[in-house]
């Protein structure tokens, strides 16, 4: 069982930044690949980035690319979500999630843990 709490969000002005962090409970934090997904009011979840288990790999979402790092912390069994050049439509709830396969998988359903959301809201 692992469990996941975000934080980190909070209201910025386009072209800020933000740096989320998912914190994770439980000793086999290192062998999970980790996801950031965001839900946007009125929106379906959607996939933001992963991250392979050494940290080694990684994917983004086109909207995501160039502008978002993911990257973490085994040894504190932390994921981060750096978030810069920030816009309005970037404003949703940030969800971090766990993968226990060792494949980097963009799909919801594939992951096996998720923790409560932190809020981002960009404002114009």
């Amino acid at each position: 069982q692992v469990q996941l709490v975000e934080s980190g969000g909070g209201l910025v002005q386009a072209g800020g930044s933000l740096r989320l962090s998912c914190a994770a409970s439980g000793r086999t934090f290192s062998s999970y690949v980790m996801g950031w997904f965001r839900q946007a009011p009125g929106k379906e979840r959607e996939f933001v980035a992963v991250i392979s288990w050494t940290g080694g790999s990684t994917d983004y979402a086109e909207s995501a690319k160039g502008r978002f790092t993911i990257s973490r912390d085994n040894a504190k069994s932390t994921t981060y979500l750096q978030m810069n050049s920030l816009k309005p439509e970037d404003t949703a709830v940030y969800y971090c999630a766990a993968d226990r396969t060792t494949v980097m998988v963009t799909t919801i359903s594939k992951y096996d843990y998720w923790g409560q959301g932190t809020q981002v809201t960009v404002s114009s």
